[in-house]
């Protein structure tokens, strides 16, 4: 396939910087916190003390989502660490921002970097993009790509593998290999959730239970299972592939994984899905957020659905035009949703959502292969809306636990 030559000073992230394999429980909090400290700490490999001041969300649910944990356990081994809490302070840029100092044995800062946690487990400076790694995709609007799909007759896979090259389906077996090992490993797992709020794990009930439904419901209750498996997998720290984000990490896998067992996809065929699912998240990656703390919780779960709702509707032959209407119904059906985790855990209500966004997100595909992909609200217009009703929200309604089902709760 030739590659057009589009005039565009903006490109668009790998998928790859969207898919990121780590531990739970929050993108944002704790995996991209973690590798800030490891980057910091790799530029002063003799520095014995540090200071980390947390800023705005990162702060006020920091322990909560284990942000002190995986900051310590990055840089104690080297030095001492003081960590500053400062949740009433919001930085201009963005909710979740990081202040690393390193410091001498007078106490004088040798070194001071500020960086934020944008979302996903990406970090950016200020003004900037995120970092490390390289610009991919000249276009950047899904109406652009979905024209460009219809004009040369191909699918948004495709459109994925040509700028990402061949070597992009190794990279989305694996993925899937760690989606799938999560549901597996969360379906039979009892007990209960780490934090205070002593949640019990549900997946491996709702699993069992499901088998005495007829069809229709024990589909139902199967996509929920599968769902809450990744959830507390990642809740308890476990093992996840961010999609787009930890807190939303169980929407696309429990859909996946349930038409692989039901409908015998291939596993070529589920990739090629990960890579449509990928492009839909990595348009609002690029355009809007997929942080909680920016936009809420329509960031994440919202977002979560609508890779799922163009995952499911690739896997069953739906046109380019199709996937892009079942994608922006999955999201415009999330707009305005909150980010008010109880104790700033990602359990209440994070782990019920993605059970429910992932039956969402299978309405959605077949609403969507009723119709011959004609609609009058596309999705870059919900994107553009979800971007500026995130902005609108009160801070306390995203991932400060102030408002809210989070409030009363400290």
């Amino acid at each position: 396939m030739r590659k057009e030559n589009y005039i565009n000073t903006e490109y668009m992230k790998s998928i790859k910087e969207l898919y990121r394999i780590g531990t739970g429980p929050s993108s944002s909090h704790t995996m991209a916190p973690r590798r800030a400290a490891e980057i910091f700490q790799h530029r002063h490999p003799e520095c014995e003390h540090f200071r980390v001041t947390l800023y705005g969300s990162l702060a006020a649910t920091g322990k909560g989502h284990l942000t002190d944990v995986a900051i310590l356990d990055t840089l104690k081994p080297h030095g001492t660490v003081e960590l500053v809490w400062e949740s009433s302070t919001f930085l201009p840029f963005h909710p979740n921002g990081m202040r690393f100092e390193a410091l001498d044995g007078e106490g004088n800062i040798v070194d001071s970097w500020v960086v934020y946690s944008v979302g996903g487990g990406a970090l950016a400076e200020e003004g900037s993009r995120p970092i490390e790694s390289a610009d991919i995709y000249p276009l950047t609007k899904l109406n652009d790509i979905l024209a460009w799909c219809t004009q040369n007759g191909r699918t948004f896979w495709e459109y994925v593998e040509m700028y990402e090259g061949k070597e992009i389906w190794i990279f989305l077996s694996k993925i899937w290999r760690v989606m799938r090992e999560a549901v597996e490993r969360g379906i039979e797992t009892d007990g209960v959730i780490p934090g205070p709020l002593n949640l019990p794990r549900r997946a491996m009930r709702y699993n069992v239970r499901a088998s005495g439904y007829k069809q229709s419901l024990q589909s139902r209750g199967l996509i929920f299972s599968y769902a809450l498996a990744v959830s507390e997998e990642n809740a308890s720290g476990g093992r996840i592939v961010t999609a787009p984000t930890c807190g939303s990490s169980g929407v696309l896998p429990a859909v996946l994984y349930h038409l692989w067992k039901t409908r015998e996809f291939s596993e070529q065929r589920i990739c090629r899905a990960l890579a449509t699912a990928g492009l839909i998240g990595n348009v609002v990656k690029h355009n809007a957020s997929i942080s909680g703390a920016e936009v809420g919780c329509q960031g994440e779960v919202g977002v979560a659905c609508a890779m799922a709702a163009a995952a499911a509707n690739q896997l069953f032959g739906g046109t380019p035009a199709q996937i892009e209407y079942a994608a922006e119904m999955g999201l415009e059906h999330h707009l305005g949703m909150t980010c008010d985790p109880i104790c700033g855990l990602v359990q209440i209500p994070c782990i019920e959502r993605n059970a429910y966004a992932a039956a969402r997100a299978l309405d959605a595909n077949l609403y969507s292969m009723y119709t011959d992909g004609n609609h009058r609200v596309s999705f870059d217009r919900v994107v553009e809306v979800m971007k500026q009703t995130g902005h609108d929200l009160p801070s306390i309604y995203k991932e400060t636990g102030e408002g809210g089902l989070a409030k009363d709760f400290y």
